[in-house]
């Protein structure tokens, strides 16, 4: 096993047997107003990252058997895990059937998932439980083409809002699975991929003063 050589004041770290060639950076340990500690001798590559993660054993850890000595098993078997579904966003997940014999959420389940989306609030019509957004935009045009685009996300998603288009340039949009007579996890993803449609363009000008 080669050693680096040292110095009085001096002291370096054992170096295992590399293809590529090794240097050394030395690092000062003293300061201006102490009497000087030492210095340290770091192993470092051609990348100047130094010796990161695994290394190779050392002749004499290799003769000692320590990996005899380790926990664990020779057929471990290395997996990957794949986020579930609670770790993604909601404009991530899919819409999935819900049976009419599945009860519509609570409340209390509704006002969390609420922060998860941008705008909306909660209705409550006649004991059901509804999601509303509203937008103002700049004029019934621009009203339209919002409700064109709800519709491509909605029609993508499988899962369809109310839309309203109400006076000249006010979109209202209401959503809740009616099967079920209130809220189910399908309208907050629903809200949740409308919340990523682009509308900056269609909403009014804001008027610049000098």
């Amino acid at each position: 096993m080669a050693m680096a050589t040292t110095t009085p004041g001096l002291f370096s770290l054992p170096l295992s047997p590399q293809p590529q060639a090794r240097s050394f950076q030395l690092i000062h340990l003293a300061s201006p107003t102490r009497p000087r500690l030492g210095r340290v001798a770091l192993a470092m590559g051609g990348d100047l990252l130094g010796d990161f993660g695994a290394r190779d054993p050392f002749p004499a850890e290799i003769e000692s058997k320590f990996g005899e000595k380790v926990l664990g098993n020779l057929d471990t078997e290395h997996k990957i895990l794949i986020p579930n579904v609670s770790a993604l966003s909601l404009a991530q997940q899919e819409c999935s059937p819900v049976s009419g014999l599945d009860p519509p959420m609570t409340e209390e389940d509704a006002q969390k998932l609420l922060r998860k989306v941008v705008g909306w609030r909660l209705s409550d019509e006649a004991g059901v439980l509804k999601l509303q957004c509203l937008w103002k935009l700049r004029d019934f045009k621009c009203g339209v083409e919002l409700i064109n685009r709800i519709y491509k996300v909605a029609e993508a998603a499988g899962h369809f809002p109310n839309l309203h288009l109400e006076q000249p340039n006010q979109i209202r949009a209401e959503l809740w699975t009616a099967s079920i007579g209130g809220l189910s996890m399908n309208d907050f993803i629903v809200a949740a991929k409308i919340d990523g449609i682009r509308t900056s363009d269609l909403v009014p000008k804001k008027r610049i003063w000098a």
